[in-house]
């Protein structure tokens, strides 16, 4: 299955405390008026500009193996192959807020208005890794429906550039799911414009496929470790599917 997922912007959209937690500042901060006022500032222009839209296809397990071999850069040893081999299904995703809020962030800081570029540009990554939960949450619909989930099984996204497999590896992605259907293109150093951009795959299979160690050579280079947050949310707490 091959779908477009149109996708508003209120299902999306990032708070204040969103912003300025992306920005590094802990949650329960005490913020001054012109602090919150530019991120407030920020979210009506991101309301503005956004035009966020995603897709996912499924994909089989023998294809995929195709798709993250690519151009054979990957590190020698990674935790996804362990993960995919025994999942249930796959998609390769992508989803973008559109190439307007970049332009906008651009502009901010070519003309010297920094606190308010800083501030639009947490707003799109927020938003932009929300987009990527909607589809998630749409690919687990998509599963109940066809009779292939239930409550055992988690869903976790994984994506070129991080543990362990290489960001050239967008390209054999893309040329499998061609995300330009939404105006996504790569460039020729595998950047995706627009840069509030998000692509990768779905694994979706037994919560206990995706518990790893965080101990291969790259993981020292994570500053966020941040795949151990969403392994225990899976084991402990998958959502139901979203059937907005």
């Amino acid at each position: 299955m091959r779908r477009v997922i149109d996708i508003s912007a209120e299902q999306i959209a990032p708070s204040s405390e969103d912003i300025l937690k992306q920005q590094g500042v802990p949650p329960g901060a005490v913020h001054d008026e012109p602090t919150l006022t530019a991120a407030r500032e920020a979210i009506a222009l991101w309301e503005h500009l956004s035009q966020p839209v995603g897709i996912f296809a499924e994909i089989a397990i023998h294809e995929f193996a195709q798709v993250y071999t690519g151009d054979g850069r990957n590190e020698p040893e990674t935790p996804l192959p362990h993960i995919y081999q025994r999942a249930d299904a796959l998609a390769l995703f992508a989803v973008t807020v559109g190439h307007d809020v970049e332009q906008e962030i651009r502009r901010l800081f070519e003309t010297n208005e920094f606190p308010l570029g800083a501030m639009l540009d947490a707003a799109a990554s927020v938003s932009t890794e929300n987009a990527a939960d909607v589809v998630q949450d749409k690919f687990q619909m998509h599963l109940s429906v066809a009779g292939g989930w239930d409550r055992s099984m988690g869903i976790m996204p994984f994506s070129p550039g991080y543990c362990g497999w290489r960001v050239s590896g967008q390209r054999a992605l893309f040329d499998t799911l061609h995300p330009e259907e939404i105006g996504i293109e790569l460039s020729d150093s595998y950047l995706m414009q627009p840069l509030k951009s998000v692509s990768g795959v779905l694994v979706a299979g037994p919560k206990d496929i995706f518990q790893f160690e965080d101990d291969f050579p790259f993981c020292s280079e994570c500053a966020t470790r941040s795949c151990r947050e969403r392994i225990m949310s899976i084991i402990e707490n998958q959502p139901k599917a979203d059937t907005r």
